[in-house]
């Protein structure tokens, strides 16, 4: 509901944008710095604990947002701190979220536990943008970011009571954390192409296809010339396109996920989806869409994060989480902001026409069979 919100807020403040990217850019920049760390801490330190900590102080952060807004004194500035905030909590503790889940499995369970979640995910990603459309309308903004504040207090209990499974360790025991050695491992894992053609492929997805989702107020504002109720539904049909998604790799024989074709050819098709909706006008449209949109783009990170954590061992998975959300975060940050600049030049029409040539020709060329990287390079 706030991701849904936010943006609106920020362009109805400022009617930028820019600003809208920037902001964006904001939240998933502290990715590109402190995810690695992350990782390392979630290899080193209680991940349960490191959780609690960190969505701690998001859940302050939210209740500021609030308490702003109800006060009348929120700026453009105060989002986009904020939302740096948020930015960095999530890059030092989602590398321990994503470790925690497959932790808790059979290493044969690990594909359907990591579609699970994706699946609890994108439920709220229907639910949210429906249920947001309607209360920004009846109630304001303010309604949607205290929803989300109320919302972390089930999401503390249900982590508190998660305890460590037969072939899960995590270490109550701090050990010591030498970051300069750590970057060399870093660099080893990203020799092995098992590693590095999944990151890639997440990393220019989303630099080229999550504008789709960034930008979206713009879309409907600017282009279809709609309101919150309608900028709502099609962020609900993409919840929609993403549930379903994840509840295809939830249902889907292991095997898919042997190998990182499936989510190459998936953001084949994502980078035509984001092609097309350059050329629509039609809000019915622009919705069916959207539902392809997320199907597409759930299945392509989700069979990459799958075959990256089930080929990972206990000892480095937090590190190759952290990578993942490197992959992911830093690739939206960088969207967020190369789509803000690029938006406000040349409009967002032209912005998705570049966009989603660029996705499918890089798609195609990693799915060329000559198309291959040599190992300690």
């Amino acid at each position: 509901m706030q991701q849904v919100a936010q943006p609106w807020v920020v362009l109805n403040i400022s009617n930028s944008s820019l600003l809208v990217g920037i902001d964006n850019f904001a939240m998933n920049a502290p990715g590109w710095i402190f995810t690695l760390w992350g990782g390392v801490l979630a290899d080193r330190y209680n991940r349960r604990k490191i959780i609690l900590f960190f969505q701690g102080i998001q859940l302050a952060c939210v209740a500021s947002l609030v308490s702003l807004l109800i006060l009348g004194w929120l700026k453009v500035w105060m989002i986009i701190l904020i939302s740096f905030l948020v930015g960095l909590t999530d890059a030092l503790s989602m590398p321990s979220f994503q470790t925690i889940i497959p932790s808790l499995v059979n290493s044969e369970e690990i594909p359907r536990a990591v579609a699970l979640n994706s699946t609890q995910f994108n439920l709220s990603r229907i639910l949210g943008p429906a249920i947001a459309g309607i209360m920004m309308v009846k109630f304001g903004a303010v309604a949607c970011f205290g929803a989300n504040a109320i919302s972390y207090i089930p999401f503390f209990l249900s982590l508190y009571w998660i305890y460590p499974k037969n072939g899960m360790r995590i270490k109550d025991e701090p050990q010591e954390v030498r970051p300069l050695t750590q970057i060399g491992e870093f660099r080893a894992l990203l020799h092995q192409n098992d590693i590095l053609i999944p990151l890639l492929t997440v990393l220019v997805t989303t630099v080229l296809c999550s504008p789709l989702i960034t930008f979206s107020s713009v879309l409907i504002k600017d282009t279809l010339h709609s309101g919150a109720e309608n900028y709502g539904q099609i962020m609900a049909f993409f919840g929609v396109g993403g549930l379903v998604g994840a509840s295809f790799t939830l249902i889907s024989a292991p095997k898919l996920f042997d190998k990182n074709k499936l989510s190459k050819i998936t953001g084949l098709f994502l980078g035509f989806t984001v092609f097309l909706v350059s050329y629509t006008q039609s809000l019915l449209t622009v919705s069916i869409l959207f539902v392809f949109a997320g199907i597409m783009l759930t299945i392509s990170n989700v069979t990459a994060n799958a075959f990256l954590q089930r080929n990972a061992t206990h000892a480095t998975r937090g590190r190759i989480a952290s990578l993942f959300q490197l992959a992911l975060h830093g690739g939206m940050s960088l969207g967020s902001l190369l789509g803000g600049l690029s938006v406000s030049h040349f409009g967002i029409s032209k912005v998705f026409v570049f966009n989603g040539v660029l996705a499918i020709l890089f798609q195609a060329w990693l799915l060329c069979p000559r198309a291959r990287f040599k190992n300690n390079t």
